[in-house]
């Protein structure tokens, strides 16, 4: 599944918890691992003297040694490539070239106001890439351990939900997981937002009964690939505001879960919707490392 994992850092603490979790599942997976730097060429053209312009190339070679040590820590091999230009199409890029399977980076936190953000290179990745990405969240924990019991994979019957389901059984054969697989009827967006009180009872129950019918496809799927995996699904309804993404959040802190693997658009339709998406949503949401799997064009 992952024979070789790209893992961008840029000296931050996000990106070191990212680092983390990527060794670790490098390891899990016995890919490897190649470490990536990017200094900005925007900001390599502000400087204006030759030291200053070592000094930003100093930086990121610190931050790519700063992840061979803890690559040693855990005993697996990287190798580190500082390159320059804009950080997203470099990494988009580094990750083409080298037939990557994964790319790992980490998640920006809370404005003052509480709310989350993706940071900005780790949003253009997800809207201009190819590559599965394992987005990681501020305040993560057992970053150097791939303790991933529980993996969660939300659908919603879509070829673009589908496309995450080999992920997820991967990394739960590697990691001895459990397999959870959720529908969330949104009664909000079934209802509309003034009436989703009022839905008729009938055609309730006819929403979870396609819920049903696609959590049965997956766990289906799974059980044909994987017998040995535990599968575990369910439905659960939301009247959140939020929607669907309001229902795995909710899901997942009362199962425990570790990791969210989930579809999402193709890059041409990514590039219009991810922002209003759940995949955006359960992102900037979630305290649990998140696999986005795109669905080719």
């Amino acid at each position: 599944m992952y024979d070789r994992i790209v893992i961008a850092v840029d000296g931050s603490e996000e990106a070191r918890r990212a680092a983390r979790r990527g060794l670790a599942l490098a390891k899990a997976f016995d890919a490897e691992v190649d470490v990536v730097s990017v200094v900005e060429r925007k900001t390599l053209r502000l400087t204006e003297t030759a030291d200053e312009k070592r000094e930003l190339r100093e930086r990121g070679e610190e931050a790519l040694a700063e992840i061979e040590d803890i690559a040693a820590e855990v005993g697996h091999t990287v190798r580190t490539e500082l390159l320059e230009g804009k950080p997203a199409a470099q990494l988009c890029g580094h990750a083409d070239s080298t037939d990557a399977d994964l790319l790992v980076v980490g998640r920006q936190g809370r404005t003052g106001l509480g709310r989350r953000l993706l940071g900005g290179v780790t949003e253009q990745i997800l809207h201009r890439g190819d590559t599965p990405v394992l987005v990681v969240p501020d305040g993560d924990g057992n970053e150097l351990d791939a303790d991933y019991s529980d993996v969660l994979i939300p659908t919603d019957g879509s070829d673009n939900a589908e496309v995450a389901v080999p992920h997820g059984i991967g990394v739960a054969e590697r990691c001895g997981s459990t397999l959870h697989v959720l529908n969330v009827v949104d009664l909000q967006a079934a209802g509309g937002v003034f009436d989703a009180g009022g839905l008729d009872r009938a055609f309730i129950e006819r929403l979870e009964a396609r819920g049903q019918d696609a959590v049965g496809r997956v766990a289906t799927d799974i059980t044909e690939s994987a017998p040995s995996l535990t599968v575990e699904t369910a439905v659960e309804r939301t009247t959140s505001m939020d929607g669907a993404a309001a229902g795995i959040e909710e899901y997942l802190e009362e199962n425990g879960i570790d990791l969210v693997v989930m579809g999402s658009h193709g890059r041409s339709n990514l590039k219009r919707q991810l922002l209003g998406s759940v995949a955006s949503t359960v992102l900037r949401t979630v305290d649990v490392p998140v696999l986005v799997v795109k669905r080719p064009d």
